[in-house]
């Protein structure tokens, strides 16, 4: 019997893997061997999402309290999950990981919970009656992230969003009770306007990582290459890419924006928020005449307050929500 078809040989290869995975990642990331109480893994999630706010905007001061051990629960898989894909450093140790972590999901669907994330998840799955598909649909995306580092056309990145980014809104909606066919839609649109903001915002930042999320067909169409980023130089031809890329997640922000109108008073304060922000992102690459390479758009301190300003005062006055008007180019 070869090592390949050893399954005692199988199961040691794939011990070596997680354990050159969990290696690279925090030591509180691994699945302890006694499940903790539920009060505890709420705090484990709250801490986490404390800490790492930045980046899945899924836990909010403006909600609820009530909501927030949910939200924080969603967001700590999330978490977890993105960095078992993006944080090992090692494509066959990351699929293990994502591999052991969806089973771990399972587990939690069947009632037989271990990690803290997902005891905490649990219980929100249960309060909030989410199905699997969305915390599934993630894996699916953050697996692709080990072997898919290009993308032919503009469908196929979009058809990466489905699974990377609109899972979360879709979540978020279950969460608040916001559950309906139509208001998906509109999330999906909000949601794929914001990774794709995020992909323009940081061509540089994942191009060191090796990969691409400009379009192929759109490199060739407006003659750019690899070898212009890796310069680093805004040539007019990227800038003109760039250009033709922002129009298009601008245009997607305007059509989830009718979401706001049609959620919780709450609920809305954020995903005005977060539409402001993904837009006042396309703006700051405007601003830098498309020339993200040089130097990555980032808000300020100042903007980022503002952009909250103006969402808390859509609570209060809902004629000053976003999606009360056209975006237009200022917000």
């Amino acid at each position: 019997m070869s090592a390949a078809t050893d399954p005692t040989a199988k199961m040691l290869g794939e011990n070596e893997l997680l354990a050159r995975g969990w290696a690279a990642l925090p030591p509180e990331y691994r699945i302890p061997e006694i499940a903790p109480t539920l009060e505890e893994a709420r705090a484990y999630c709250r801490r986490l999402a404390e800490s790492h706010y930045e980046n899945f905007h899924v836990v909010s001061r403006f909600l609820p309290k009530a909501l927030r051990p949910h939200f924080h629960s969603i967001y700590a898989y999330c978490r977890i999950s993105d960095d078992l894909g993006d944080e090992v450093g090692d494509c066959a140790a990351a699929l293990a990981l994502l591999d052991l972590w969806g089973n771990e999901l399972d587990a939690c669907y069947a009632g037989r919970a271990r990690h803290p994330v997902f005891v905490a998840l649990h219980e929100t799955i249960h309060a909030c009656s989410i199905p699997k598909e969305p915390f599934a649909d993630l894996l699916t995306a953050f697996r692709q992230d080990q072997t898919v580092t290009r993308y032919e056309t503009m469908q196929d990145v979009l058809g990466y969003c489905r699974y990377s980014a609109n899972p979360v809104g879709r979540l978020v909606l279950h969460a608040c009770g916001e559950v309906n066919d139509e208001n998906f839609r509109l999330s999906d649109a909000t949601c794929t306007a914001l990774q794709l903001a995020n992909f323009w915002q940081d061509v540089r930042v994942d191009f060191a990582k090796g990969r691409v999320y400009l379009p192929q067909a759109d490199m060739r169409r407006f003659g750019v290459s690899d070898e212009t980023i890796a310069k680093r130089i805004a040539t007019p031809e990227f800038r003109a890419l760039l250009r033709h890329e922002v129009e298009l997640a601008r245009h997607l922000f305007e059509d989830g924006l009718p979401l706001i109108q049609r959620v919780n008073r709450d609920l809305a304060v954020d995903l005005d928020l977060f539409s402001r922000g993904g837009l006042e992102i396309l703006r700051a690459i405007e601003r830098q005449d498309y020339d993200v390479l040089s130097a990555r758009p980032s808000l300020s301190k100042r903007s980022k307050l503002a952009l909250a300003l103006r969402a808390i005062g859509g609570k209060a006055l809902p004629f000053l929500r976003l999606g009360a008007r056209t975006t237009g180019k200022a917000a």
